[in-house]
C-alpha cells in the first residue's frame, strides 16, 4: 500500500479525523518527555537540562514559524484568501524563525557563555520545530478542505519516527549533537514522504508574494501569532531564569516537574484543533446561543480533566515518574500539585484564545498577553533565584489563572452581547 493511500483511505471522514487527532496529541505531547527520559537515564541531568531549554526556546520560536495562522486559515471558512497567500507567507516566516533561532544562539554564546554543543543543540532543535512550523500550512489546508485525519496522520507518523531516531542514536553513541542532527534529517525525509506528497492533492505549491494579501494577513494574523508567542513565554518564561541564573542540573529537575503542565498545554491544542470548524460555522450562523453552550460544555470537559489530573498526581504520580525518569522526586511532590493547576489554567487560556480568534476579537488577545508577559519579565527572576523551582511554578500557576479569567470575560462579554442583540431584533 503507498503512504498516499495509507494516509487518504478512510471509511468515515470524521470519526477517523477525531481519532487520528486524539493519537496525534497522545504522540506530540509524548516527544519532550520521551526525550527527556532517555537523556537523563542515558547521558545524565546535564545534558537533559540543555535539551529542556532547546525544546524551550525551539516551542517560543515555532509560534514565529506558525504566525498564528493555523487556526485563522483553518477557520478561514469562506476562503478570504487563497492558499498561495497562506503558503507565501509561511516561507517568509519559516525564514524569520531560523534567524531568530541564530540570532539567540549568537547571545546565548557571547553572553551567556553557552558551549558550542548547547548553541548547536539549540539550532537544531529548532529545525526541527521549523519542519513542524512548514508542514503545518499543509496540514491547515488539508484540515480546511475537511481532511484533518490525513492531516493529523501525516503529523503522527512524523512525530513517531523523530523519537526513534533520536532516542536509537542517543543509546547507541551517548552524543546529544549526533541525536539532534538525525532527528532533523528523518524530520525532513519523513515530511517529504508524507506531508508534501500528500499535499499537492490538496495545495497548490506555487507561493503568492501579493504585497496587498500580505499586508492584509500580516496585519490580522499579527495579533494571533503575538498572543501565541507571548503565552509560550509566559509558560517558559521560569525556564528562561534558570538558565541565565541557576545550572543545567536544576534546568532538568524544573524540566520533569514541570512535564505534566506541558502534557496538558500540548493535548489542549490538538483536542481543541477539530472544533474550530464546527465552533466558526455555528458562529457564522448567528447560533450564539447554542455557541455559548459548547463553550461552557468545552469549560466543563476541561474542569473535569485538570481534577482528574490532581487526583492522579495526588495518589500515583510521584513513585511512577520517579521510576520513569530514575531519580526521586517526591520531595517535588507539592510542586507537582501546583505544575498540574497551572497546566489546567494553560487549558482553559488556550481553548479561550481559540475562541477569541472564531468570532474574530484577537486584536484583544494582544493587551491580555502583554499584561501577563510583562508580569512574567518582572516577576521570573525574583521568584526563581529566591525560591527555586517552588518559586518558578508558583509563578506560572499564579500567571496562567490570571490570563484564563481575563480570557474568559472578554469571550462571555462578546457572546452574551450578540445574544443580547439578537433578542432585541426579533422583538
Amino acid at each position: 500500500m503507498s503512504i498516499k493511500r495509507l494516509l487518504t483511505e478512510t471509511n468515515n471522514i470524521t470519526r477517523s479525523s477525531y481519532v487520528w487527532n486524539t493519537i496525534n496529541a497522545c504522540v506530540s505531547a509524548m516527544v519532550s518527555p520521551v526525550l527527556t527520559i532517555v537523556l537523563t537515564r542515558v547521558n545524565g541531568l546535564e545534558d537533559a537540562g540543555i535539551y529542556s531549554i532547546a525544546f524551550a526556546v525551539a516551542n517560543l520560536l515555532l509560534f514565529l514559524g506558525q504566525y498564528g495562522f493555523r487556526r485563522f486559515q483553518s477557520s478561514d471558512v469562506n476562503e478570504r484568501y487563497s492558499f498561495p497567500e497562506y503558503y507565501g507567507i509561511r516561507i517568509i516566516t519559516c525564514t524569520a524563525m531560523m534567524i531568530a533561532a541564530l540570532v539567540y544562539c549568537i547571545y546565548g554564546s557571547t553572553v551567556k557563555g553557552y558551549s558550542a554543543e548547547k548553541f548547536a543543540v539549540i539550532m537544531l532543535i529548532c529545525t526541527v520545530k521549523m519542519i513542524q512550523a512548514f508542514s503545518d500550512v499543509i496540514h491547515g489546508r488539508m484540515q480546511q478542505l475537511g481532511r484533518l485525519d490525513v492531516a493529523t496522520k501525516a503529523s503522527c507518523f512524523r512525530y513517531v519516527c523523530e523519537i526513534l531516531s533520536f532516542c536509537l542514536t542517543v543509546v547507541l553513541t551517548h552524543n546529544l549533537v549526533l541525536a539532534s542532527v538525525v532527528c532533523v534529517i528523518v524530520s525532513v525525509v519523513v515530511f517529504i514522504l508524507t506531508s508534501y506528497n500528500v499535499g499537492k492533492d490538496y495545495c497548490d505549491y506555487r507561493p503568492s508574494y501579493d504585497r496587498d494579501a500580505m499586508k492584509r494577513l500580516m496585519i490580522e494574523g499579527f495579533p494571533l501569532f503575538l498572543s501565541l508567542f507571548l503565552n509560550m513565554y509566559i509558560s517558559n518564561a521560569p525556564k528562561y531564569a534558570i538558565d541565565a541564573y541557576l545550572t543545567e542540573e536544576i534546568q532538568a529537575l524544573y524540566g520533569l516537574v514541570f512535564m505534566p503542565a506541558y502534557v496538558i498545554s500540548l493535548v489542549a491544542h490538538f483536542i481543541f484543533n477539530p472544533i474550530l470548524k464546527s465552533y466558526a460555522e455555528v458562529w457564522t450562523e448567528n447560533r450564539f446561543k447554542r455557541f455559548r453552550f459548547l463553550v461552557l460544555r468545552q469549560c466543563g470537559v476541561i474542569t473535569g480533566l485538570t481534577v482528574l489530573a490532581l487526583i492522579v498526581a495526588a495518589t500515583i504520580a510521584v513513585p511512577v515518574l520517579s521510576w520513569i525518569y530514575g531519580i526521586d522526586i517526591s520531595d517535588y511532590k507539592n510542586e507537582l500539585y501546583v505544575v498540574v493547576i497551572g497546566g489546567g489554567m494553560l487549558a482553559f487560556s488556550v481553548f479561550f484564545n481559540t475562541v477569541i480568534t472564531i468570532i474574530r476579537m484577537h486584536k484583544t488577545l494582544l493587551y491580555s498577553y502583554g499584561a501577563t508577559a510583562l508580569a512574567a519579565l518582572m516577576l521570573s527572576k525574583y521568584f526563581v533565584v529566591n525560591y527555586g523551582i517552588m518559586g518558578a511554578v508558583a509563578m506560572y500557576a499564579v500567571l496562567m489563572t490570571g490570563l484564563a479569567l481575563v480570557l474568559a470575560v472578554i469571550t462571555f462579554i462578546r457572546i452574551n452581547k450578540e445574544i443580547t442583540l439578537q433578542e432585541r431584533a426579533v422583538k
